[in-house]
């Protein structure tokens, strides 16, 4: 068939009136050349469209995305989530802060790297008013991160404080880690004055491991399968977000409670 008349008997169908889906697609699949020659003919026309509906798709996807994430931190502040927040676990800053933000992280991470940067931005601007739980989700993609978990729970059983040093060298040497590997961890220890033979005796027992895999049951639990996650007062921020988005959640909690700490338990 002439493209003329193709193209003739493409028009009888889409003048006849409302035209359906199906007998556009039916005029194109018995004819695709009709197709072929619009796209040779105008090309640069074409592609355009082509990008310009692809462009139109993404913010209609990052729309029903942020419409979707807005609804589910709504949810949450409603019906926050509850993590397990006791003695055995790493805690840094005010003890009875008023927003506490539970981090699941992996020592190898790049990105639990960049939240770590985050979370030190969160300290110096909130103060006392924040208190960080430290949790341990190690990925088996990075091959240290089990044993710089266990290092650090390790000598988190013999000084909290040592040990949020430990975990601060940690994450800002992460090539070292890499490349100085276990020989790392144990300088690191040693350098902090961790008491080393208690620690290799520890980063291998049944109450490291049982705290590790606590920590990585409960991340489970609240659908963290990447890190960095974070839940702020029971908020859950998944990804390495920037300070923005932990202000914007840590304000709504100050205002919410006044600003001021909670009461403490008796």
């Amino acid at each position: 068939m002439k493209k003329s008349s193709i193209l003739f008997a493409l028009g009888l169908v889409l003048i006849a009136g409302c035209t359906s889906k199906s007998q556009i697609e039916q005029a194109i699949k018995s004819n695709p050349e009709i197709l072929f020659n619009a796209i040779k003919e105008n090309p640069k026309k074409f592609l355009d469209t082509v990008n310009e509906a692809v462009r139109v798709a993404q913010e209609g996807a990052r729309d029903e995305e942020r419409k979707a994430e807005e609804t589910r931190m709504e949810e949450e502040f409603k019906n926050p989530k509850k993590p397990v927040i006791d003695d055995k676990h790493a805690m840094f800053g005010n003890k009875d802060a008023p927003v506490t933000i539970v981090v699941y992280s992996d020592f190898e991470c790049p990105y639990c790297q960049r939240g770590y940067q985050t979370i030190k931005q969160v300290q110096k601007e909130f103060g006392d008013k924040v208190r960080i739980v430290y949790k341990e989700l190690p990925l088996d993609i990075h091959p240290m991160a089990m044993p710089a978990a266990k290092y650090f729970e390790a000598v988190l059983l013999q000084d909290p404080k040592k040990a949020e040093k430990f975990h601060d060298a940690v994450y800002e040497n992460q090539k070292d880690l890499r490349e100085g590997r276990e020989k790392f961890l144990k300088d690191t220890a040693k350098k902090l004055g961790a008491n080393m033979a208690k620690l290799e005796k520890d980063v291998n027992s049944e109450t490291v491991a049982a705290k590790i895999k606590s920590d990585m049951d409960e991340a489970q639990k609240f659908e963290f399968s990447g890190t960095p996650g974070y839940l702020v007062n029971g908020i859950s921020i998944k990804g390495a977000y920037p300070f923005p988005e932990f202000k914007k959640i840590i304000d709504r909690v100050l205002a919410a409670n006044g600003g001021a700490a909670p009461a403490k338990k008796e």
